[in-house]
């Protein structure tokens, strides 16, 4: 028995044998071609293709991670769209007389090359979207190859279900670059995976996931979080080791090869205590989130589309805390209408029955791009052109999003949230707007709801000016992933900064501290909304501090309503 410290990622346990995932090395030919545009035509179908496929995924991380999380596989459609990537595909095609895979190769090494060249740290992690991309066109164009070959339709997918290894296989059999071959059920183990890996793999054959390389803040981990998978990084595997058995312990970050049967059996024993503590918390439907003493906090939850009300209802939630509406934008290939998005708050409103719904509006920009919207590229996107600056520079956009919102508070208790907000003269800007929408429907007899005004305090100037903001809105969310990224200086993203990456650091406490204070001071109720508000450890604290609301993931209602009452 040996044991291998890594990071954790998903606190949760799984014991199985051990899938060896190898990607497969893309072997790319350089070949010269006569016939120039029948190559580009033969490009341009393979990437018609490829974006089908990334249609499908996006669709499917939707339904199992919700829009924010999904929001990834927007961004390499986007980056396979990109007129600067395309151009030199098509250069190299033209210019060379080159094959497609070879063209694409390239251009993707050279743009993967200078994105991690770059000194932001958010445009450095763009190297691997684009690779993902090029892999993916050069797939696309292999795939085309073999269909020319006269194939029997069907039997490459009977050949992909042949090659599943019974529970009793060999060691040999657990190791493929194949993601159809994984066997049922295994703790896969990989260098690392992309977004678009871990969504496509068919989590009732994953029981976790393992990886050498990535950030505990990284898309991929947050999706193996959200997806409720137990993974751990920082495991430098061998070879050998496929086929054996082995515990992932996703508490201590720990994985466990070949344990022995005291081991084994104390591990299934957590197990068995996780699903009895979770089978007890579905208990906790309809008590209220109250302290011992008495002191009742409201219990909200974070969504990313209309189909995570589902969740929201099926784990009690008191209320919806964030709805991340920008999905409706990120979904659709051109603006989506003031009709479709009042249909969309509409059905949540009415959905939550009388409970509260807070809407942020857009946060597009950063790492949330919409063709569309034709954004220029920034060196610091996540600190450049994005949310409320986007909507009052183009408050066509911005009164169209406030009419539909307006509409749809008049069949529920729909509230109204701003993001990004650095000054006092934004939410007074947005005020205006919002005042401006509501007389044209008064002129117009369309009703609308009691509307409760709220910003999201995610930077430290709205930290230090929370007091004069308090004066102008009813209520603050803290937005504790940006506001800790922020204030630390540290892109969470960035593996390397992992363990300096503190949201835990007394600088974000005291600022959480400082906004409740000057909320309530300036008659604001307050909320979090960030993934601090599911950190149990820190529920006291925040309790204490005099925090009103704390809104989460569906999945952690109920752990931090146990939370809540359990405490004195």
């Amino acid at each position: 028995m040996e044991q291998y410290q890594g990071k954790t990622v998903c606190n949760k346990i799984a014991i199985g044998k051990i899938f060896l995932y190898h990607k497969k090395e893309t072997q790319v030919k350089r070949t010269h071609i006569d016939d120039t545009e029948a190559e580009i035509r033969r490009f341009d179908a393979a990437k018609d293709y490829a974006l089908s496929l990334l249609d499908q995924i996006y669709k499917k991380a939707l339904v199992e991670v919700g829009a924010d999380n999904a929001a990834i596989f927007e961004v390499h459609k986007m980056m396979m769209e990109d007129t600067d990537y395309l151009d030199s595909v098509y250069n190299i095609i033209r210019g060379q007389k080159l094959n497609a895979e070879y063209a694409v190769a390239a251009t993707g090494d050279n743009f993967s090359r200078m994105f991690a060249q770059m000194d932001d740290a958010y445009m450095q992690a763009r190297a691997a979207d684009v690779k993902d991309v090029s892999e993916r066109l050069i797939a696309a164009l292999h795939r085309q190859k073999k269909e020319s070959r006269d194939m029997p339709a069907g039997k490459e997918a009977r050949a992909s279900d042949s090659a599943l290894p019974k529970r009793d296989a060999s060691p040999s059999a657990y190791r493929a670059d194949d993601r159809s071959a994984v066997p049922e059920p295994v703790i896969l183990m990989a260098d690392d995976l992309a977004p678009s890996e871990t969504v496509q793999m068919d989590k009732s054959r994953i029981l976790a996931f393992v990886t050498r390389h990535g950030s505990s803040n990284s898309h991929t981990a947050i999706l193996a979080r959200t997806m409720n998978i137990p993974a751990v990084i920082g495991i430098d595997f061998q070879d050998d080791w496929a086929g054996k058995t082995a515990i992932v312990d996703g508490y201590t970050g720990t994985v466990i090869l070949e344990p022995d049967t005291k081991t084994i059996k104390q591990m299934t024993t957590r197990m068995q205590e996780d699903e009895n503590k979770s089978l007890l918390l579905k208990e906790l439907r309809g008590k209220q989130t109250v302290t011992k003493s008495g002191k009742s906090i409201r219990l909200y939850a974070n969504i990313g589309s209309v189909s995570d009300v589902a969740q929201v209802l099926q784990n009690d939630g008191e209320g919806i805390g964030l709805f991340r509406s920008e999905f409706l934008y990120l979904e659709s290939k051109t603006w989506p209408t003031e009709e479709e998005q009042f249909r969309a708050y509409k059905m949540v409103v009415e959905n939550m029955a009388g409970k509260k719904v807070i809407v942020r509006t857009m946060d597009v920009g950063a790492d949330k791009q919409a063709e569309y919207f034709h954004l220029e590229k920034e060196d610091n996107p996540a600190m450049g052109y994005r949310a409320i600056r986007i909507c009052l520079d183009r408050p066509e956009i911005f009164r169209t999003q406030l009419r539909a919102l307006l509409r749809a508070s008049a069949y529920g208790r729909l509230s109204i949230m701003f993001p990004m907000i650095i000054s006092l003269s934004e939410v007074l800007e947005s005020k205006k707007l919002l005042e401006s929408v509501k007389a044209e429907l008064r002129e117009s007899g369309i009703p609308y709801g009691d509307v409760e005004i709220g910003v999201m305090i995610e930077t430290p100037a709205a930290v230090w000016i929370s007091e004069e903001l308090a004066g102008e809105v009813d209520f603050f969310s803290i937005g504790t992933n940006d506001l800790a990224q922020y204030t630390l200086a540290i892109d969470r993203q960035n593996p390397k900064l992992d363990s300096i990456y503190d949201p835990h650091h007394p600088a974000i406490l005291r600022a959480i501290q400082s906004v409740i204070e000057n909320g309530h001071k300036g008659g604001a109720w307050v909320g979090i909304c960030g993934e601090l508000a599911a950190d149990t450890t820190l529920t006291q604290t925040f309790i204490d501090m005099g925090i009103d609301e704390l809104s989460v993931s569906p999945a952690f209602l109920l752990p931090v309503r146990e939370a809540v009452r359990s405490l004195e």
